[in-house]
């Protein structure tokens, strides 16, 4: 069984299966898409399949960089957010929600930054996802020049 409700790797959810899945998380899943459109967007919505253990989920990016995985379950869905430390710390600094202090202290620590999974079926769960969103849009670290650097010439 995947993490997701959907998990023919044919074809993403329509929005009829969605809102069905999702049932009375459904108007919690469109606030949240909506709040993060009108409070940090434009965003690119892009549904991917991960393979048979995950189902298919929703990437909300801009540009290249997923800034929050969505993923639907029977009644609920997921929130998936990485935090690099910088960010991770500006979170801790700031004022969160009960539950979204919960969550980001209990994010495992890797190399890329905290992971962190709400499961959102209640509005304090909605909040905790909102009140993490803007920090998953903190500047990256500089990534490694993919074209090799000019060399000087000597005269």
């Amino acid at each position: 069984m995947a993490l997701s409700a959907f998990e023919d790797p044919a074809r993403p959810p329509s929005s009829d299966e969605l809102r069905q899945a999702l049932g009375s998380s459904a108007k919690r899943w469109a606030a949240l898409l909506e709040h993060v459109h009108s409070a940090h967007g434009p965003f690119t919505e892009l549904w991917r399949h991960a393979g048979a253990k995950f189902g298919w989920s929703l990437r909300l990016m801009q540009k290249e960089r997923v800034i929050l995985y969505l993923t639907p379950q029977r009644g609920a869905f997921l929130v998936g957010l990485v935090l690099g430390e910088r960010a991770a710390r500006s979170a801790e600094a700031g004022s969160l929600p009960p539950l979204a202090v919960e969550a980001l202290a209990a994010a495992p620590k890797y190399a890329e930054g905290r992971g962190i999974r709400l499961s959102v079926t209640s509005d304090a769960e909605l909040e905790a996802a909102r009140a993490l969103s803007p920090y998953t849009l903190s500047a990256a670290a500089p990534r490694a020049s993919r074209t090799p650097a000019a060399t000087p010439r000597r005269a």
